[in-house]
């Protein structure tokens, strides 16, 4: 799969979730080695107005789904495959006014569950916001059938 087809199944994806149009994510880049996607700074995801600092809880929204939409960069058909268990570790605050990108990664796909792990970084990956990883569960193509009768 090239990477523009990467990119346009991330974007079609990202577009079907209404929480994250409110937030503006956006496909940054997408290939076989993961998904980036970019949550740009605005006044609606400030958690301390004094500060100007963004909410833990928007950073936590792009980390699941950037972890959550990597699953297309591995798999060869789209697949319904909702969050088992994520974990943030965040390592500082993310500067105000800069927008924010997440980087995730499928490091092991196994017949029922995905593995990924990523970050949150502004200007340096080298420089991370937060460190994150997550389960996923496999549940098959829509309309599908799993064995054991769980669509």
């Amino acid at each position: 799969m090239t990477d523009t087809t990467l990119i346009e199944r991330a974007q079609r994806f990202l577009a079907a979730l209404r929480h994250c149009q409110v937030l503006g994510l956006s496909v940054h880049d997408a290939t076989p080695g993961g998904l980036t996607l970019r949550l740009p700074y605005s006044a609606e995801i400030i958690g301390n107005p004094e500060t100007g600092v963004i909410h833990g809880g928007a950073i936590t929204t792009l980390m699941d789904t950037t972890c959550g939409i990597s699953t297309i960069c591995v798999l060869p058909e789209f697949e319904i495959c909702p969050t088992l268990d994520l974990r943030i570790d965040y390592m500082h605050p993310a500067e105000p006014h800069k927008d924010v990108f997440g980087f995730a990664e499928c490091y092991r796909v196994t017949p029922n569950v995905i593995f990924t792990r990523g970050y949150a970084y502004q200007d340096d990956p080298e420089q991370p916001i937060a460190h994150v990883v997550g389960t996923f569960m496999r549940m098959g193509k829509p309309g599908q059938l799993k064995q054991g009768g769980v669509a």
